[in-house]
């Protein structure tokens, strides 16, 4: 079945955390700029079939825009308001608290072996 994802959900969820660090990093939260889907699959070593994945989801929560090409292979990917809102308060609570940015973020419902949130 070639083009189908096949990461985990840990994998996609990671994979969703890495693409909106690099975004942020690589424009410095400037909306105006966005990484090209070769360049982001290239650094972050994501499988071609996993990419349009990750970017799709972050589209669907408003966290990216995503320009096209021929084929479902994303062309232009660019952080939105409230990616870039996210990716900051992800960074500053992570600082804060001095553990990884993102835990479970991008899944709205949250990790199901998660009990109890952390207080």
């Amino acid at each position: 079945m070639s083009g189908v994802p096949t990461a985990t959900l840990s994998e996609r969820k990671n994979y969703r955390e890495a693409i909106l660090k690099a975004l942020y990093e690589a424009t410095e939260g400037n909306r105006l700029l966005g990484i090209s889907g070769t360049q982001l699959r290239s650094e972050l070593q994501i499988p071609q079939q996993d990419l349009p994945a990750a970017c799709a989801y972050l589209a669907g929560e408003g966290l990216v825009t995503v320009d096209w090409e021929q084929g479902n292979t994303p062309a232009m990917v660019t952080l939105t308001h409230q990616g870039i809102r996210l990716t900051e308060s992800g960074e500053e609570n992570a600082a804060d608290a001095g553990r990884k940015p993102f835990p479970d973020r991008a899944e709205p419902n949250g990790d199901e072996n998660r009990e109890t949130p952390d207080a």
